[in-house]
């Protein structure tokens, strides 16, 4: 008797994502279920394959909430490197909003760029934040997610919904 496929799986960090209705349409077409993890309250479309998580308040609640979770077949969309770490690890594929996905070889120099833009700002050496999302950013992230899905769907994984 041969096992069903892992079914693939959407968690969104939901809390500052630009993109969730991109990944609304992109699963919708793939019939793949969406979990929106926050630690409070976000609209979701009424449908069967969107789960909202609402987790409690602590520090990192939904971080942990999705890193419990995230395994191979996973893909967990987040601009978080801490987290983005902690899912790469786990086997999950990682992209941030702006279509860049996180992988083995490109999470450590995310995270030294991160712990040395913090240590730059404490030390007022640098101020502001990221630049502003783009259009360009939204079609990145459309392709990058079609082909995470599509590439765990050619290496056996099912869309998880009949």
């Amino acid at each position: 008797m041969t096992t069903p496929p892992q079914a693939i799986e959407i968690y969104i960090d939901a809390d500052a994502c630009p993109v969730k209705p991109e990944i609304y349409r992109v699963a919708e077409r793939h019939r793949t279920p969406v979990f929106v993890v926050a630690n409070s309250f976000i609209n979701v479309p009424r449908d069967p394959l969107i789960e909202r998580v609402l987790v409690g308040a602590g520090f990192d609640a939904a971080d942990d909430w999705i890193a419990e979770r995230a395994r191979r077949g996973a893909i967990v969309v987040t601009a978080d490197i801490p987290l983005a770490s902690r899912c790469v690890k786990a086997g999950a594929d990682v992209i941030g909003p702006t279509g860049r996905p996180f992988t083995e070889a490109s999470i450590g120099m995310a995270l030294a760029t991160r712990n040395l833009m913090e240590d730059l700002r404490a030390m007022g050496d640098v101020s502001g934040g990221p630049r502003p999302f783009s259009p360009r950013d939204r079609s990145a992230f459309l392709s990058a997610l079609d082909v995470a899905i599509v590439r765990l769907k050619r290496a056996g994984f099912s869309s998880g919904a009949p």
